[in-house]
C-alpha cells in the first residue's frame, strides 16, 4: 500500500498479466485484463473526471491465511476541478501481491458516495 501512495496511473506496481475487478462498478467495466488494457483505459478514464485524485489514506491493512493476499481499507481523496471543494471516498480492496508486483486486485466501492464525492456542492 505504501507503494500506492506514490504510484502513477503508468501501473509501474502490476504485473503485466494483471486482473482488476469493480465488482459493484456502476456504469463502468467491471474488470479489466492486463496492465497495458488497465493503463489504457485508467490515463484517459481519470482526465475526463471532475475530480483530481491527491490523496490515498490507509485507515488499515489485514493480513490473511494467505501470505500473497491482503486485505485493504482506504480512502481516495482529492479536489473538484471545477470548484476546489476536497472530497473523499472509502474503499476496501482485496489485493494479491506476487514478485512485488499486484497479480489481482478487487476494488469494493460505494459507488453512490463516489458520485456524490464529485458533485459539487
Amino acid at each position: 500500500m505504501a507503494r500506492l501512495r506514490t504510484a502513477s496511473v503508468r501501473g509501474d506496481y502490476l504485473a503485466e498479466d494483471v486482473v482488476i475487478e469493480w465488482p459493484f462498478a456502476a456504469g463502468g467495466p467491471r474488470r479489466v485484463e492486463g496492465r497495458a488494457a488497465f493503463v489504457a483505459m485508467a490515463g484517459p478514464g481519470r482526465a475526463a473526471l471532475p475530480f483530481r485524485f491527491d490523496e490515498l489514506t490507509v485507515d488499515a491493512v489485514h493480513e490473511t491465511a494467505d501470505p500473497e493476499v491482503i486485505v485493504a481499507e482506504y480512502r481516495l481523496g482529492g479536489t473538484i476541478k471545477a470548484t476546489g471543494e476536497r472530497r473523499s471516498s472509502a474503499l476496501i480492496s482485496v489485493i494479491r501481491v506476487r514478485d512485488d508486483r499486484v497479480t489481482h486486485w478487487r476494488e469494493y466501492q460505494d459507488t453512490l458516495a463516489i458520485a456524490q464525492a464529485m458533485t459539487p456542492s
